[in-house]
């Protein structure tokens, strides 16, 4: 099997959906198609932002969304996060996620970052995954949901 990664574009989101909502995480509703266009072009032109996709034999396979954030310690080295690491059940251990998760790193190193990282599930095969691919668990993650707040005549998020 090819696997190749490359930077999505927009003819891919469809695809990245059926990702998102199929796999990583189903039962949640998806969003409407016209909203979901306008944030992707909303996440396109945002700069330091890009979301890798892995083909497989052509394929849409997985996806990692990479954002490269300036930062004012270590030198003003920039840290990347990613964020919605997913690969489609029937191409999981088979090399798409790491070569994803290279991709990203690859990206990290090109923009001068100085570390990636990612928060991960309470799961142990995917902390053994991460694990394998170089990630160390070195802190605790905390996060906080918060309500949005929607200006009059939204209908992004």
């Amino acid at each position: 099997m090819e696997i190749t990664v490359r930077p999505a574009v927009e003819t891919d989101l469809p695809a990245l959906l059926v990702l998102l909502y199929d796999e990583f995480y189903p039962g949640e509703e998806r969003i409407p198609r016209e909203s979901a266009a306008a944030i992707w072009a909303e996440i396109s032109a945002q700069q330091g932002r890009t979301v890798l996709v892995a083909e497989a034999d052509g394929a849409v396979a997985g996806t990692a969304d990479c954002i490269v954030l300036p930062n004012l310690t270590r030198g003003g080295r920039s840290v990347m996060f990613v964020e919605n690491v997913v690969v489609s059940g029937s191409h999981q251990r088979l090399g798409v996620g790491r070569r994803l998760l290279d991709a990203a790193a690859d990206l990290g190193r090109t923009a001068g970052c100085y570390k990636m990282q990612l928060l991960a599930a309470d799961d142990e095969y995917v902390h053994t995954f991460y694990e394998s691919c170089g990630f160390e668990s070195r802190a605790q993650g905390f996060r906080r949901y918060l309500e949005t707040v929607r200006p009059r005549g939204s209908s992004l998020r």
